[in-house]
């Protein structure tokens, strides 16, 4: 009996899928977290006031590496040359900080987790560089907001 899970055989052992015969498409996917803080962890981003730099772009240097990077940390993740990758930040109200990040490429299988990994790191990156005076921030709501190309076509996040 087949497995519905695509990393695994018939037997139950782990394999990387194999997409070589899959066509090339252009494939998208974003994702966001969320970082939760104190207002005035809030306010020394935002005026750029820790002394290690730039919390937001080192952040966003660290998710774009990141997306790059996603299958040396997802074992069965294929390596893919992508062909894009963007991080931005908005601050929803005073405590919060939502990061969302887009990536592209041309190729045979989906970046979804490229675009997670990508979130996932910049938030990291945001709580290692503010821990010093907030370590009670907290990470939430990694998730794929929306994919296109590939076998299983558009997705789009209902509740968002």
């Amino acid at each position: 009996m087949s497995s519905p899970l695509t990393h695994f055989d018939d037997d139950g052992a782990s394999r990387m899928v194999d997409v070589g015969s899959k066509p090339v498409t252009a494939r998208m996917a974003r994702a966001q977290a969320h970082v939760h803080m104190q207002p005035k962890t809030a306010e020394l981003i935002r005026n750029k006031e820790f002394s290690k730099g730039d919390v937001l772009e080192v952040a966003r240097l660290a998710g774009i590496m990141a997306t790059k990077r996603t299958d040396e940390l997802i074992p069965l993740c294929h390596s893919l040359g992508l062909d894009g990758a963007k991080i931005d930040f908005e601050w929803v109200g005073t405590e919060t900080l939502k990061i969302t990040s887009e990536v592209s490429t041309q190729g045979r299988t989906g970046v979804e987790m490229e675009a997670m990994t990508g979130v996932s790191v910049a938030a990291l990156t945001v709580y290692d560089m503010c821990k010093s005076v907030d370590r009670g921030m907290r990470i939430s709501d990694i998730e794929l907001l929306e994919k296109s190309g590939g076998k299983s076509g558009h997705y789009v996040r209902a509740d968002r």
